[in-house]
């Protein structure tokens, strides 16, 4: 029977269960509510009187110094350079530009924009990160004056509570004019005024439309955007797009907008104290996007950086010296220089342009760290060690020749060198001190262009990263790199195969003095070192390069080891010299930030060669000239094109009679064998996947042969002292000794053969068909000579007598003059 339900009891038990958890639920929401409120009391306890903001103080600025310690390079924010002053003389541009840019609905709110907060608080849960500000002015006011700039959650409380303090205290005109007096607008900058005299040498009641939108955009990232950095496209986009607010919020009026659109603004000259600016801006950088802006700028860090500023100083002087009489020469307006330390990796040296402070030829524009200047042929030394890499010699023969290299009919690449001049067969290291065009090209196509881009990468070299782009020419400079780079990646070269990498600080401590950040040397094998010796005996070898160069060249230092490579891109955009010593690799670019084009004649050699000469003697002098490069050790191949000799051999059994190549019907004692000289390009004797294997037997699955072999042999026939050198094999075979040639015989008689019991003589006669004259008929009875006959009819009498009874085989064999040879046998019977 089943069990009866009390459903009045089952009822009454569930509101009893119900009943307690809503009570559990309140508690537990007083309780959340009030542990709330006491952490709420507790974060907001001891906060700074904001009524004493005109009297805040900033912290300890941040010092950049130099390798020593002892020369101070540059102080973040050490000089606060503020001039306080009333309202009505600040440009109502500038106030509005300032509205509209941070804080729109700044008359409106009370301290805080919840709109805003609650959109960055949906940002922040998105990321999981608190990142969004939401900041009013009056809260950046407050970030500025009181607290401390790292995005947490007690932090804007905090600022949140004093915002609302301070709404209450001043009205909205005095906290905007207490803004606009602190805040900082960069390069130590603080306040309207001191921006104004600072960027454009005018009072801040003064000011354009269109320069105070552009002080309007600096305080989002003071540094980040400063007119004197290299992201000042950055801050001009951000200026445009206030000025844009400004005209559609109706700020300003059609007229005013289009005027200031194609107003150009005109920077005072930076003047500050800073030594080293490029590398000071670099090394600021850094700091900024790993600590923060505010904590650098505020922090009070000691920053020991690796510039030697004795070479900077010497780098400085030789790049403005030389710069000036190249814009005369070659029309080239900026240089830069930067130096590395092979053995450690650690930047000595960065000038990014001829004058950091030209601000309207781009000076503070930073060269050193662009990506987009084209190598030239700087690039060559790359697919060289990666040849080398692969097992070919120094001593590779490569043709110098007109190459069409495509095997696109509708397209073509035929490289030329510079001189418009081809020196037939070369070895490799010659064409890489001479900078030749076409062997580089075939280097780079033997070393494998996706293998020489990974060697490069793994050298230092990041702008190759999209490999469609890249073809053969990228060894003529095809792709861009950056100067910083280019001086670590040959610094592999000097360090003997070892890359260092980039590194330029040496040491941080806080303002208590603490480290908390240290230089560790970080180093990876690249290639062995006989690879980097070769290299830089190649790229030391006065010799070498003399052909080209001269004995005295730029690249010259009597009595140094100095390996140095040049690079000139089309049109003379960009000139180039990379060289280095064992303690020092240096790069040097000449040319314009705009990309535009240098007279003729300013190459790599003449227009950077100048300053990497000056800079390097000096160094020299210090350093003296005792520490050299260790030789290579001698890799030696026997194949042809690999050791050396561009004249190949080939030995071809030949026909005595024919004077054609063997067959299998051609008598042993016919064929001689005969030994040909012959001059072929390499890939008749390499496969150039695996160069140190055997000869390629099927050269019609490389699809570069018949381009290189054809201009090979064009070269040949064009030049006598080839001509006389290259023997020819036969290419047809032995058209004597072959099966249709061979003799046809037939033996006749009157006698019947089948039975000879009763015949004392046999007149064995022959039917014979040749193309040749015959030489000679034999007649054999099992094997054994009995007759031979050798003129017509070709017949023989033979005994019988001493034939035994049976079977017997009659064999008759024929030559011809040429030993070709036949025969018929027969069974008789005795």
């Amino acid at each position: 029977m089943p069990k009866k339900i009390d459903y009045k009891y089952s009822y009454k038990k569930k509101t009893k269960i119900i009943g307690r958890l809503v009570v559990f639920l309140l508690v537990l929401f007083l309780l959340a509510g009030s542990g709330g409120m006491i952490w709420f009391l507790y974060v907001i306890r001891n906060l700074p009187d904001p009524m004493g903001i005109s009297h805040v103080k900033f912290a300890e600025s941040t010092k950049i110094y130099d390798r020593t310690g002892k020369t101070l390079l540059y102080e973040i924010h050490g000089e606060e350079n503020r001039t306080i002053i009333p309202s009505k003389n600040i440009s109502q541009y500038l106030k509005d530009a300032t509205i509209v840019a941070e804080d729109f609905n700044f008359y409106e709110h009370n301290g805080l924009n919840f709109k805003s907060i609650a959109r960055a608080f949906i940002v922040d849960l998105l990321n999981k990160r608190i990142s969004q500000g939401g900041s009013t002015i009056t809260q950046q006011l407050i970030k500025n004056a009181f607290l401390k700039s790292e995005k947490t959650v007690t932090r804007k409380i905090k600022e949140a509570v004093l915002a609302i303090k301070i709404e209450k205290k001043y009205t909205k005109g005095e906290i905007f004019e207490f803004y606009l007096n602190q805040i900082p607008y960069g390069s130590n900058a603080y306040g309207a005024e001191s921006a104004a005299q600072t960027f454009f040498d005018k009072h801040a009641g003064d000011l354009t439309l269109n320069e105070a939108t552009l002080l309007a955009a600096l305080p989002k990232a003071p540094s980040h955007y400063s007119p004197y950095g290299q992201y000042k496209n950055e801050l001009i986009n951000r200026k445009n797009w206030i000025l844009e607010r400004m005209f559609k919020l109706g700020f300003v009026k059609q007229e005013e907008f289009e005027n200031a659109k194609n107003d150009e603004l005109m920077f005072k000259k930076q003047t500050a104290n800073i030594l080293a600016p490029h590398f000071v801006m670099y090394v600021k950088d850094y700091l900024e996007s790993k600590y923060g802006a505010n904590f650098v700028e505020k922090g009070g860090l000691k920053v020991y950086t690796t510039l030697d500023y004795e070479l900077q100083q010497n780098a400085e002087e030789v790049v403005s010296k030389i710069a000036a009489e190249n814009e005369k020469k070659y029309g080239a307006k900026n240089a830069a220089l930067t130096a590395v330390d092979p053995k450690t990796g650690q930047i000595l040296v960065m000038v990014g342009s001829r004058d950091y402070f030209d601000v309207e030829n781009d000076g503070n524009f930073n060269v050193a760290t662009s990506k987009n200047r084209q190598p030239g042929s700087a690039f060559k030394p790359f697919a060289y060690a990666e040849l080398f890499k692969k097992g070919y010699p120094p001593e590779t023969v490569l043709f110098d020749v007109p190459t069409e290299f495509s095997t696109n009919p509708e397209e073509s690449y035929k490289p030329e060198n510079y001189d418009d001049k081809f020196r037939g067969p070369i070895a490799v290291k010659s064409a890489l001190a001479q900078s030749l065009n076409v062997p580089s090209v075939k280097a780079l196509y033997l070393a494998g262009i996706e293998d020489t881009i990974k060697l490069a990468e793994e050298m230092g070299i990041s702008t190759l990263k999209d490999r469609s782009r890249f073809g053969l020419s990228l060894v003529l400079g095809g792709g861009e790199v950056v100067p910083l780079e280019m001086a670590s990646a040959y610094s592999v070269f000097a360090n003997d195969g070892v890359r260092n990498e980039t590194s330029f600080i040496l040491k941080i401590e806080n303002g208590n003095g603490n480290i908390i950040e240290k230089w560790n040397k970080k180093s990876k094998k690249v290639f062995d070192e006989n690879i980097a010796r070769t290299m830089n005996d190649i790229l030391s070898d006065n010799d070498l390069r003399a052909p080209v160069f001269g004995e005295k060249s730029y690249l010259f230092f009597d009595g140094a080891d100095v390996a140095a490579k040049t690079g000139t891109t089309q049109k003379y955009r960009d000139a180039w010299v990379v060289g280095y010593t064992p303690y020092i690799s240096t790069t040097v670019w000449v040319g314009n930030n705009n990309g535009a084009p240098m007279k003729k004649g300013g190459a790599g050699i003449a227009a950077a060669g100048p300053i990497f000469h000056e800079f390097m003697k000096k160094i020299i002098e210090k350093n003296g000239v005792d520490e050299k490069f260790i030789p290579q050790n001698q890799i030696t191949n026997s194949k042809p094109m690999l050791n050396g000799n561009y004249i190949g051999s080939v030995i071809a059994k030949i026909d005595n009679d024919s004077k054609k190549l063997a067959t299998s019907k051609t008598p042993p004692y016919k064929v001689k064998e005969v030994l040909f000289q012959q001059v072929h390009n390499i890939l008749h004797y390499v496969d150039k996947n695996n160069p140190l294997g055997d000869i390629p037997i099927n050269l019609e699955n490389e699809y570069q042969y018949n381009n290189w072999e054809n201009a090979a042999q064009k070269w040949i026939s064009e030049n006598n002292t080839f001509l006389t050198i290259q023997e020819l094999v036969p290419t047809e075979y032995d058209d004597i000794h072959t099966e249709e040639n061979a003799p046809k015989i037939n033996i006749s008689s009157l006698i019947n053969y089948q039975d000879i019991s009763n015949i004392r003589n046999i007149n064995a006669q022959t039917d014979i068909i040749s193309k040749f004259k015959i030489k000679e008929v034999d007649f054999y009875i099992d094997g054994e000579l009995v007759e031979s006959d050798f003129n017509y009819p070709y017949q023989a009498y033979i005994n019988t007598d001493n034939i035994l009874k049976g079977e017997h085989t009659l064999m008759v064999n024929i030559s011809d003059q040429y030993d070709n040879t036949g025969s018929q046998s027969i069974i008789i019977v005795k």
